[in-house]
């Protein structure tokens, strides 16, 4: 399938120029694509406009992090105006304190919080605000969970059958060729949403560990929530022994208006953010408890954690968060939400029509196709073969070359509040055409 031959060279000429001197032509691997990645040239709303001329839909919004999809009109003015009275200062500003004021009334939990940079940059630090708190080394962390490249919290995020171990004690899997041993002495790994297994892992070592890391929602073990009592036995376990429960939501705090977290009745000790909160920037944070989070405060007699940033805050990045948090308001949580329910059972319909082996996963405003007929509950039953990836990468290559839609490479989407019904069915047939000419293919890897 010749996917190129109605695309003039651009792209390529320009992905020529960034191989010679950026690591395989990009600075992160997600945009990477054979032969070439595409370049964006302009975006507004929902749709984006490569350099070639070519316009998507665009259903995965910078890996879920624009929520009002590109160039939102009230975002552009008011970052235009705070551009022009300087971008970074040796100051602290007021912008910071209306978003820090913004997101912790929003959030029971938030207390306290610190600003970042990246999503990375938030779930590093909450760690070692964890490690400050307790005094204890160790993490805890689910099979197949992505937080971030933090060494610490990118252990086993990838892990595969010939090297994940017996799933009652699930091997620490390095990612980074070259990860210390001593990294991974210090990640413990439980299997998602099973509450018999991870207790009796982390009664191995519970005097050491800091704290247990939670994506209440995470997409790479399957995009499975979790579930309630799994969650209530962390918590519980965790008040018995001296430990932290801390959630990642840089990608699910869009899931309801306070997070994912509002659909639990046990609450984290410290959520890290990132993704939504930076209007398009960015941006992460982390946030909990006033009394862990003073391991940070540099007006205490004795500071456990030093935490700064060069552009932690800036000034520009709060104000886009603080306007599209204002934007992303109860009525706008529920209007998106219920679109991607919409979305999600036209999609089921497309693959009843097209009689195929395929479910859906997902919570809130996102959701993600499996390939098999069952939907996955863990990591393991979520893990892709090689056949798999690969015709997973031929369907993603359908929709966005035939059907000029834009998805994250897991075959999830994360909608934006600029998408309207007009969009979803478009989605939704392209899906059927899909479904229907790789129907072969997806009953053979059953």
């Amino acid at each position: 399938m010749n996917h190129l031959s109605n695309h003039n060279k651009r792209s390529e000429d320009l992905y020529q120029q960034a191989c010679k001197i950026i690591p395989g032509g990009v600075s992160r691997n997600t945009v990477f694509h054979k032969p070439y990645p595409h370049y964006a040239g302009t975006a507004k709303g929902c749709y984006v406009t490569d350099i070639d001329g070519v316009q998507r839909i665009d259903f995965a919004n910078n890996m879920a992090s624009l929520i009002h999809g590109h160039a939102h009109p009230a975002i552009v003015e008011g970052v235009t105006k705070q551009i022009q009275n300087g971008t970074a200062y040796t100051l602290a500003t007021e912008a910071e304190v209306r978003l820090a004021q913004l997101l912790c009334g929003r959030t029971p939990t938030f207390e306290k919080i610190r600003f970042t940079n990246s999503g990375t940059e938030a779930v590093m630090a909450m760690i070692k605000a964890s490690r400050a708190f307790t005094g204890k080394p160790k993490i805890a962390k689910a099979e197949g969970a992505y937080h971030g490249t933090y060494d610490f919290a990118e252990i086993s995020q990838t892990a595969s059958p010939d090297v994940w171990g017996d799933i009652n004690k699930p091997n620490s899997v390095p990612l980074a060729h070259g990860t210390p041993q001593g990294v991974l002495n210090d990640v413990i790994i439980f299997p998602y949403n099973d509450i018999e297994r991870t207790l009796a892992i982390l009664d191995q070592q519970a005097d050491q560990i800091a704290c247990v890391l939670i994506d209440p929602v995470p997409h790479r073990v399957g995009m499975v929530p979790g579930a309630k009592d799994f969650i209530e036995a962390i918590y519980q376990w965790t008040r018995k022994n001296n430990t932290l429960m801390v959630f990642d939501e840089v990608i699910t705090y869009r899931v309801t208006y306070s997070g994912a977290q509002e659909n639990y009745p046990v609450k984290p000790d410290l959520t890290a953010l990132g993704k939504i909160i930076g209007g398009g920037f960015p941006v992460g944070a982390f946030t909990g408890r006033a009394d862990i989070m003073k391991v940070l405060d540099p007006s205490e007699k004795k500071l456990l954690f030093p935490h700064s940033g060069t552009f932690s805050a800036n000034p520009v990045t709060m104000t886009a968060g603080r306007i599209a948090m204002e934007l992303f308001d109860k009525e706008a949580v529920d209007k998106i939400n219920a679109l991607t329910q919409q979305a999600i059972q036209q999609i089921q319909e497309a693959i009843k029509i097209a009689d195929v082996p395929v479910s859906i996963t997902g919570a809130g405003s996102m959701f993600r196709v499996h390939l098999k007929a069952t939907p996955p509950n863990t990591y393991r039953e979520a893990y892709q073969t090689k056949e798999v990836k690969a015709l997973l990468n031929e369907m993603l290559d359908y929709l966005f070359y035939e059907e000029n839609l834009m998805m994250i490479n897991t075959l999830a989407c994360m909608f934006s509040t600029a998408l309207s019904q007009k969009e979803i069915d478009i989605l939704s047939n392209a899906f059927l055409n899909m479904f229907k000419r790789f129907k072969p293919q997806i009953e053979k890897i059953q």
